[in-house]
């Protein structure tokens, strides 16, 4: 894949790492003022958790850039490694995890800008759901990252309220000067 010396991202570029960075702080919000006891708790009868999700989006928008820079066309999904992003390891903490998907933020950012084309094909890796090889468009590929952000903050949203009843949609007005 051919990178330019652009930056910073402007145009669709700048739209799309926007909508992706205002997903992300959504996603943030949901965590705040919680501890590394509450980012692993399960509060739903899903075994997901908040760490397990911080942990799961930095992952996944890592695995998508690197397929975006370094296409392989023999790449197969690992279900293994994917299961594993899901869990927030006792060795691992929210701040650990947070500063890790700073860092991959910071990378999103820096790689879309110096792309050459949106529209350059790239070869999804084979899985299950999938067996033969896809290509999405590099821009499909980061609106792919946009949506699984959002959903995920979804999750968190429904998780924080059962753990402690925070509230992503209040505390973003409380940030707005709304009172409730």
């Amino acid at each position: 894949m051919t990178t330019s010396q652009k930056s910073p991202a402007t145009g669709e570029r700048a739209d799309l790492l926007q909508i992706l960075q205002e997903q992300r702080a959504t996603l943030l919000i949901t965590i705040r003022g919680i501890d590394d006891e509450q980012a692993r708790k399960r509060s739903t009868v899903s075994d997901l958790t908040l760490g397990g999700l911080i942990k799961h989006v930095s992952q996944t928008e890592k695995h998508w850039i690197e397929t975006i820079l370094e296409p392989d066309e023999n790449a197969e999904f690992d279900m293994e490694w994917s299961m594993q992003q899901y869990y927030m390891r006792d060795d691992e903490t929210l701040e650990g995890l947070l500063a890790e998907y700073a860092e991959v933020a910071r990378a999103t950012e820096a790689a879309v800008a110096r792309l050459d084309d949106l529209d350059v094909l790239v070869p999804l890796p084979t899985a299950p759901w999938a067996p033969e090889r896809q290509w999405w468009t590099v821009r499909r590929t980061l609106l792919h990252i946009i949506r699984e952000t959002s959903h995920h903050a979804g999750h968190a949203d429904i998780i924080r309220e059962s753990l402690d009843g925070g509230n992503t949609t209040r505390q973003m007005g409380a940030d707005a000067g709304m009172e409730f």
